[in-house]
């Protein structure tokens, strides 16, 4: 009943979870972190930049599942420091133009990997 998704084009998954689960049609994505797919390493840069690599494994992710970044229903950001929302809020608006979806934003004690931003979300499957 529920099918797990896989794909090269994200960072594998650094524990027991799948980067997607998809259930009656809804895609739940496991949190990304900004690891670059090809060498499993944090990116180098500031929040914005990590933001961005954020949702490039993302949509990766969705792709994958049949999804895409407008059938999104809900995300949950973390951050390392609430202090960086507006930078991320920036990059986030980048992605998300028209109608966007529900989210929640917290402040995170710590993120694997030292990360500053990583963020799941909930997707219709379109495809």
């Amino acid at each position: 009943m529920k099918q797990t998704v896989s794909t090269d084009n994200a960072p594998k998954a650094i524990g027991p979870y799948t980067q997607a689960i998809i259930h009656n049609g809804i895609a739940y994505l496991s949190g990304q972190i900004p690891l670059d797919p090809a060498t499993g390493q944090v990116i180098e840069g500031g929040i914005a930049e990590q933001t961005e690599r954020v949702f490039e494994n993302l949509k990766a992710v969705l792709t994958a599942s049949g999804s895409s970044l407008d059938a999104v229903l809900k995300t949950t950001v973390y951050l390392r420091d609430i202090a960086d929302f507006p930078k991320m809020n920036e990059v986030y608006a980048r992605y998300f133009t028209a109608a966007p979806p529900a989210r929640s934003t917290i402040q995170a004690g710590a993120l694997p990997r030292n990360a500053m931003v990583e963020i799941d979300a909930i997707a219709v499957v379109t495809a």
